[in-house]
């Protein structure tokens, strides 16, 4: 008696080892991938994280069914795909509708590309470019210089990228930087977020900053966001 119900346990173990399927690995990373598209929403860079969502997912349905019986997933590599694609178009819509309709009515935006030195120039010096546009009125987007204090600020200065300002880099070179001072009523809370800043730009090589030294470029902001 007891034999014959050894022998059948082991008909079904193997019974149920025949039906198994292995969760393929690349459609849990697709899913991954796709709910983390989110952040398309913030920045068109995060697009390449969607792109890799579409990608496992092509590659999990590749392996799912050209070998069915080993592996399973085929959901949510869709699902993944489908997350990816879905956050990908809305977040760059949302990310052109934004960047045309941010610039404040009355000015021009600029980028720290044009302020910085020519071919050939020493790194401090200031470009034809940025020379033009003093006293214009512009619009430019960077990140807070963290300084001691971190509310109600009025007088700060915004640099190009926030790896020099936020995170212990090195201190940023004289084009990077921009002296804001807010006109009143206005001040800002100190953030990591990028800051967008519209007022009339000046060129004053011979100004320093109130806590970086010398600095080329100001900016007399009557718009922050």
């Amino acid at each position: 008696m007891s034999l014959a119900i050894d022998k059948s346990v082991t008909a079904g173990d193997l019974a149920s080892q025949d039906d198994y399927r292995a969760l393929s690995s690349a459609a849990v990373a697709s899913l991954v991938a796709g709910a983390l598209s989110f952040l398309c929403f913030f920045s068109f860079y995060f697009g390449l994280i969607a792109v890799f969502g579409v990608a496992l997912g092509v590659v999990a349905l590749h392996r799912i069914r050209t070998a069915p019986t080993e592996f399973t997933g085929r959901k949510l590599a869709v699902a993944g795909m489908f997350l990816s694609i879905a956050f990908w178009g809305a977040g760059s819509a949302f990310l052109v509708y934004v960047y045309f309709t941010e610039v404040p009515e009355g000015y021009q935006r600029i980028s720290y590309s044009q302020l910085q030195p020519e071919d050939g120039a020493s790194r401090d010096a200031v470009p034809a470019a940025a020379r033009l546009l003093d006293g214009k009125r512009v619009f430019i987007k960077g990140f807070m210089y963290p300084g001691v204090q971190k509310t109600e600020i009025r007088d700060f200065v915004l640099c190009r990228d926030r790896g020099t300002c936020c995170f212990g880099g090195p201190t940023p070179k004289l084009t990077d930087m921009i002296q804001v001072r807010l006109k009143e009523p206005l001040s800002l809370d100190y953030s990591l977020a990028v800051r967008g800043l519209a007022g009339t730009f000046r060129v004053r090589p011979d100004q320093a900053s109130d806590n970086l030294g010398g600095v080329l470029y100001h900016l007399e902001a009557d718009y922050a966001k």
